[in-house]
């Protein structure tokens, strides 16, 4: 298994396969999973003092805050699958 890295913007990138899901950060259970990995010392702030976006869940219990929308950073997950499956 190869190690596919994506940019989230301004410079970060993550691993793609640690990947669960990007959502928006819009409504009140992210708001709360925010809150909760803030105090649980695993939330990364990726936004560079930007408007938060989309919000990156890990399979590490690691949440992303990224200031890309969320469509952009799946568009660009996808696009970096296409290329994978071209090789």
């Amino acid at each position: 298994m190869s190690v596919r890295l994506i940019n989230i913007g301004f410079g970060s990138i993550v691993s793609a396969n640690r990947i669960i899901s990007i959502v928006s950060p819009e409504s009140a259970p992210i708001k709360r999973l925010i809150q909760e990995a803030r105090e649980r010392s695993r939330l990364i702030d990726a936004t560079f003092g930007r408007r938060t976006r989309a919000v990156i869940i890990c399979d590490s219990d690691h949440v992303i805050l990224s200031a890309i929308l969320p469509e952009t950073v799946a568009n660009r997950l996808t696009v970096k699958e296409s290329d994978n499956d071209a090789e």
